[in-house]
């Protein structure tokens, strides 16, 4: 019970005195709790301490954060000692936050422990002192401390110390409370600034285009600030400027550094044409300013609309990923090293011709990422994501590919920043349907086929081929993928680019196994795999895979008919 222990703390009180005693503590108590304002609850403390306890001055220590020193807080007396700062061992409050214990000095003079250096340097002479420990569930943060009793024979004694001893740990949980709830309003007022740092990164952000625009981008940061970016807008010559960056570093430093790379890239780039020399310019400027190790890796650059063409410079970034229009794809590396490692750099430039292909330029929170079983994506995982979204318009992929990577549930441990180059070809969307997963529905596809064909200037007998390769495709996915479900759906695209014929058939059924899907020989008449045959002998390319998710397969085909 706790008023059984205050009944033993002051047990050789009188009843007049222990009533005293508790009032005392009651009102100090009191004090404490009408108030978050630790330095002015502290002062009108001590000037009670004082006063019940009738001392000539006190002092309330307390530890620094990494519990090497003790810093006088608050103090009253004759001499003023606020700021004092002692070594964590030192004097007799020392040895009370060491030992967690109170301490009954009678004689300060003959004590080792006293500190004499303070008494020489302030004039004051300690005689006696009374010193508790402020105690936090065990935790010890300080001491309060008493000097010279006044009147009598000048020393405190047991009943001092009982009442010092409670009055310490009224003031350690006061202090307690205050400290937490000033950590409490510094992290809101860090949060918001933190919210008004977001605000400003995303307004350095450009202003998503419509589809037709070559650049699309997309930024999720891993907290509240980013150390990636990227920017694109056109120039009034027509040429579009582009660039992606990742600082090193987290948090409010990587930040700032962001902000500025990101101001002089955009005003340089509108005057200099040339990706090397913009880079130049830029790696003096932040190597003059940057501090603490930190660095800039980007991938900045001009695209010509008119020219299909790309022309950028790589510093230090991850490797830009090129998918061809004839589905392969090529890392394109780093040829120079960061911004802000050295001054007076180089950075060669690297051309590259779109042709109908997309570029793909990243932050290592891309290839970085994980998934459920703790797998990294990597760059083959991304292949795969992009493989599996090629059939979308330009911004709705980035959405399906980073929807992917960040995954709800998961924990995102980076930044996820994506840019996706693409300058969109003279595409005719020629089928675009979805039937259901059942033998009847194959009539109808090899008839919408064939028509869709002749419209694309196909020649009779590659379309009857291309009817026999889709249709098998089709019977594949009613058959194998969908096995006895009866209300399954399939997918079927076919497009026209440049003189191809593009097919992608798509499903919603649990995931095949693909080393299972092999193409037969025409004197293997077993069933299955006739279909891959046809469309491995019709077709200039096709690729087969899993949809993301839990569920759902691809294929995809490709044949030039002109």
């Amino acid at each position: 019970m706790k008023t059984d222990f205050i009944y033993k703390l002051f047990e050789t009180e009188s009843a007049v005195t222990l009533d005293a005693h508790l009032t005392l503590l009651a009102d100090v108590v009191q004090s404490f709790a009408s108030s978050l304002e630790i330095n002015q609850t502290l002062a009108n403390a001590i000037e009670t301490f004082i006063l019940y306890l009738n001392a000539e001055a006190a002092s309330i220590f307390l530890l620094t954060d990494d519990k090497t020193e003790l810093v006088c807080r608050s103090c009253a007396g004759p001499v003023d000692i606020t700021g004092l700062i002692l070594p964590a061992s030192m004097g007799i409050v020392g040895k009370t936050v060491l030992s967690g214990s109170s301490q009954i000095v009678r004689d300060a003079r003959k004590d080792p422990d006293f500190a004499k250096n303070v008494d020489n340097d302030t004039g004051f002479e300690t005689r006696s002192i009374l010193c508790a420990p402020l105690l936090v569930q065990n935790d010890c943060i300080g001491a309060l401390e008493l000097i010279n009793k006044r009147g009598g024979d000048g020393l405190f004694d047991k009943r001092d110390e009982n009442v010092l001893v409670a009055l310490a740990s009224a003031a350690a949980l006061a202090i307690h409370n205050a400290r937490m709830a000033d950590r409490l309003i510094a992290q809101e007022r860090i949060q918001k600034e933190l919210e008004l740092a977001r605000e400003i990164q995303v307004s350095l952000l450009p202003v998503s285009k419509d589809g037709d625009f070559p650049v699309q981008g997309l930024n999720y940061p891993a907290r509240e600030v980013s150390g990636d970016f990227y920017d694109f807008f056109q120039r009034d010559d027509g040429m579009i400027y582009f660039n992606l960056a990742d600082v090193s570093g987290k948090g409010m430093n990587a930040a700032l550094l962001m902000a500025k790379t990101s101001s002089l890239l955009h005003h340089l780039a509108k005057d200099i044409s040339d990706p090397g020399e913009l880079l130049k310019r830029v790696n003096d400027e932040i190597c003059e300013t940057v501090s603490h190790g930190m660095f800039v890796t980007l991938v900045s650059g001009f695209i010509d609309p008119i020219a299909n063409t790309v022309k950028f410079s790589n510093a230090g970034h991850q490797p830009p990923l090129f998918h061809s229009q004839d589905n392969k794809f090529v890392e394109l590396q780093a040829t120079a090293p960061p911004l802000g490692i050295k001054e007076d750099m180089d950075f060669p430039v690297t051309t590259l011709t779109l042709d109908g292909g997309s570029l793909y330029v990243y932050t290592d929170g891309v290839t970085e990422s994980m998934d459920e079983e703790g797998n990294e994506l990597a760059v083959a995982g991304l292949i795969e994501l992009i493989k599996s979204n090629t059939s979308i318009s330009s911004s709705k992929r980035l959405d399906s590919i980073v929807s992917q990577i960040r995954k709800p549930h998961g924990n995102q441990h980076d930044d996820i920043t994506i840019l996706l180059i693409e300058k969109k070809q003279d595409t005719e969307i020629l089928i675009e349907i979805t039937l259901p997963a059942r033998a009847d529905s194959l009539a109808q596809i090899r008839s919408m086929v064939k028509r869709a064909l002749e419209t694309a200037g196909c020649n009779n007998d590659l379309n009857k081929k291309l009817v026999v390769a889709v249709s098998e495709a089709c019977m594949n996915v009613i058959q194998h993928a969908y096995k006895n479900v009866r209300d399954g759906e399939f997918e079927l695209i076919l497009r026209k680019v440049k003189g191809h014929v593009y097919f992608r058939l798509t499903d919603h059924a649990e995931h095949i196994d693909l080393d299972k899907v092999k193409s037969r020989e025409l004197d293997d008449i077993r069933p299955g795999g006739l279909g891959v045959y046809f469309i491995r002998e019709i077709m200039d390319d096709y690729s087969i895979g899993h949809l993301p998710g839990e569920k759902g397969n691809f294929l995809e085909m490709v044949k030039k008919i002109e």
